[in-house]
C-alpha cells in the first residue's frame, strides 16, 4: 500500500501503539505528524522516525484543550498542506482509572474524560474541514476492551468512544471520510506492562483470552493498516476488537 503524498495526524504518538502507527504509517511514504503533550517524547520520536527516512514533525498538542488542538491542525496543514489521516490514540489508562466512581475525586474523573472523550471531538472536528477539502480519509479511535464491560470510570470512557465513531461515521460520510475504532485487548506495550501486576497479565491471557498468546502492538498496527486501506472501502462506524477472544468471555 502507497501513502505516499498521504499525511497522517497521531496524538499520544511518542510511545506505544501512538509510535508504532508512525512508524509503520510513514514506511509506506506518509508524512507523520506527532501531536504530544510530552513535546520532549515527540521529538525523541521524530528523530528516530526521520533516521528511518520518514518525514515527521513533533508538535505539542493536549487533546483535552479546544485551542491547543486547532492550533496543532493548522499547523499540521501549513506545513503539509492537509490531513489524510487522523489517529485518535491519545488517552489515559493508567489502573487508577478503573476503580470505581466513588473512589476517584470528580476531577480525576473529568479529566479522563477530557482526554478519552473530548480528545477525540477536538480532533475530529478540528481535521474535519482539511480531510474533507481533501477529497476524504480515514479516522481511527483507540478505544479498549474495557469499554465492552464498562464498569468503571475508564469503561465507560472507552464505551463512550465506540459511540463517537458511529456518529462521527454518520456525520462524516457524505465527505467521504470513514471513522472505525480499533478497541485492543491486553498489550504488550511498555506501558501497560508497567502498570498491571504479572499475576493478572497471566490471567487474562489463560483465564480469559481464547488465543493463549500476549498480544503485541503489531497485532493493532495490522489492524489500523488494513482499515485505512481500500480493502476496507465499505467499513465505516465499526468497533473491532483485538483481544485474542478475550472481550467475548465476560
Amino acid at each position: 500500500m502507497s501513502l505516499k503524498n498521504k499525511v497522517a495526524f497521531i496524538t499520544g504518538g511518542a510511545i506505544g501503539f501512538g509510535y508504532a502507527f508512525a512508524e509503520a504509517l510513514g514506511r509506506e511514504g506518509a508524512s507523520v505528524v506527532i501531536a504530544e503533550i510530552n513535546i520532549e517524547g515527540a521529538n525523541s520520536a521524530v528523530a528516530r522516525l526521520q533516521d528511518l527516512g520518514i518525514s515527521a514533525i513533533a508538535l505539542p498538542c493536549d487533546v483535552s484543550d479546544e485551542e491547543a488542538v486547532d492550533t496543532a491542525i493548522a499547523k499540521t496543514i501549513a506545513e503539509y498542506g492537509g490531513i489524510d489521516i487522523l489517529i485518535n490514540n491519545a488517552g489515559l489508562h493508567l489502573t487508577k482509572y478503573n476503580l470505581p466512581f466513588t473512589t476517584l475525586t470528580r476531577s480525576e474523573v473529568r479529566a479522563l474524560f477530557d482526554v478519552n472523550v473530548m480528545g477525540i471531538v477536538n480532533c475530529s472536528v478540528s481535521a474535519f474541514e482539511s480531510m474533507k477539502s481533501r477529497g476524504g480519509g480515514n479516522i481511527i479511535n483507540i478505544s479498549s476492551m474495557a469499554g465492552n464491560m464498562a464498569s468503571s470510570p475508564y469503561g465507560v470512557s472507552k464505551m463512550a468512544v465506540r459511540g463517537l465513531t458511529i456518529a462521527f461515521a454518520k456525520e462524516f460520510a457524505d465527505a467521504a471520510i470513514r471513522v472505525n475504532a480499533i478497541a485492543p485487548g491486553l498489550m504488550a506495550t511498555d506501558s501497560a506492562m508497567a502498570d498491571l501486576p504479572a499475576a493478572m497479565v497471566t490471567s487474562i491471557i489463560n483465564d480469559m483470552q481464547f488465543i493463549h498468546r500476549q498480544g503485541e502492538v503489531a497485532d493493532i498496527v495490522n489492524m489500523m493498516m488494513f482499515l485505512i486501506s481500500d480493502k476496507a472501502s465499505f467499513i465505516t462506524g465499526e468497533t473491532f476488537k483485538v483481544s485474542g477472544g478475550a472481550a467475548l468471555s465476560s
